[in-house]
């Protein structure tokens, strides 16, 4: 419970913090902001304060910050002049285009370090049972979670490569496993069933705990600086995934009431990030969870279509480069492909999350 309350926290605090970047780097170069949201749709409540309302919406899929002139179709009121978008220089739309998702990689990359500072990075397998399957050989015997297989049949097993080797030799059928469960050691007959991934092999039906290994202050900061990339790219892959044609028809059959949709193209909402915030055993994966939360929110954002941040970025190239401003009525129809596309992609999400939650 405490887990799912902290990661609807963070998300709005993540989005916040975008939308934050872009208001404070508008202020920093003179731009004027009029609304700064978290949310879509219908406002639920806001507050004026100087020239910007502050406020929350219905819809829990982002948010917004309106600066004056960034609107392509926007007319601008001459008292305006000079703290328009659409009058500031090339590095100052970059800057204001640019300061949401670099906040959302710096509370990422932040939160990578701290997490591999302090409980280090995942190392190799290790031969303490992190999950036991269930109707396997090892549930049936009695093996539990924190187990440490000490030998199978009369070979030790002192890696977690050895308990695979072992389990090759070995075969299906009966034999016993050795274990050390809190310093007691154990022996349990187990009738291994056939391996389906390796002919031959016996099937215990367990999962290795991973182990730590130790990460400094200095490397801490390449460790984070890879697991944001690595982020990103799986991010992008998972995208190229979900948008080929044959998920988008899966995803209309959700709407159908066919909720069984693989996990390398789920869409999931923020119901689902506080679904999995639940289920988090411990304080090293929740955070890892958030870190790659602020990588997917910065990642989507940086994408070349109009109107996300890297879509006006992209405009800001191309006005640039040219010395033509865009023409806005060919950067519509695309704002409302695009628009229109993820929000498909965030109902998908949200029927998927309240009908078929993810188990962790």
């Amino acid at each position: 419970m405490f887990g799912g309350l902290a990661a609807a926290v963070a998300i709005v605090f993540f989005v916040t913090a975008h939308e934050a970047g872009h208001f404070l780097a508008a202020k920093a170069v003179g731009m004027k902001a009029t609304q700064f949201f978290f949310g879509f749709g219908p406002k639920i409540w806001s507050v004026q304060k100087g020239e910007t309302e502050y406020g929350f919406k219905w819809l829990p899929l982002g948010g917004y910050v309106r600066i004056v002139g960034m609107s392509p179709m926007e007319e601008v009121s001459p008292a305006d002049a000079g703290r328009t978008y659409r009058e500031k220089k090339f590095w100052e739309k970059s800057f204001v285009l640019l300061a949401g998702v670099g906040t959302n990689f710096l509370l990422a990359f932040g939160i990578f370090y701290g997490v591999g500072v302090a409980d280090g990075a995942p190392g190799g397998p290790t031969t303490e049972v992190g999950m036991v399957s269930e109707a396997s050989a090892a549930a049936a015997a009695g093996l539990r979670p924190g187990d440490v297989i000490v030998a199978v049949g009369g070979s030790e097993t002192p890696k977690w490569a050895d308990v695979e080797a072992a389990l090759q030799t070995a075969g299906p059928g009966p034999n016993a496993v050795r274990v050390d469960r809190d310093g007691e050691l154990l022996t349990f007959d187990v009738n291994l069933t056939a391996s389906e991934t390796h002919a031959g092999a016996g099937f215990l039906g367990v999962t290795p705990t991973i182990g730590r290994v130790d990460i400094g202050p200095v490397e801490g900061v390449g460790y984070a600086g890879r697991l944001v990339w690595d982020g990103a790219v799986s991010t992008l892959e998972a995208i190229f995934r979900m948008v080929r044609p044959s998920s988008l028809a899966q995803y209309f059959g959700v709407f159908l009431g066919d909720t069984d949709v693989p996990g390398e193209i789920r869409p999931v909402s923020p119901i689902g990030v506080v679904s999995i915030g639940t289920q988090a055993e411990s304080a090293t994966f929740f955070f890892t969870i958030l870190a790659l939360v602020n990588v997917i929110l910065a990642t989507i954002n940086l994408l070349p279509l109009f109107p996300l941040d890297g879509g006006h970025f992209a405009v800001a190239i191309y006005e640039k480069v040219t010395g033509r401003q865009a023409d806005a009525r060919r950067l519509l129809p695309i704002a409302a492909v695009v628009i229109g596309l993820f929000a498909f992609l965030g109902f998908v999400a949200i029927i998927l999350d309240l009908t078929n939650p993810i188990n962790l």
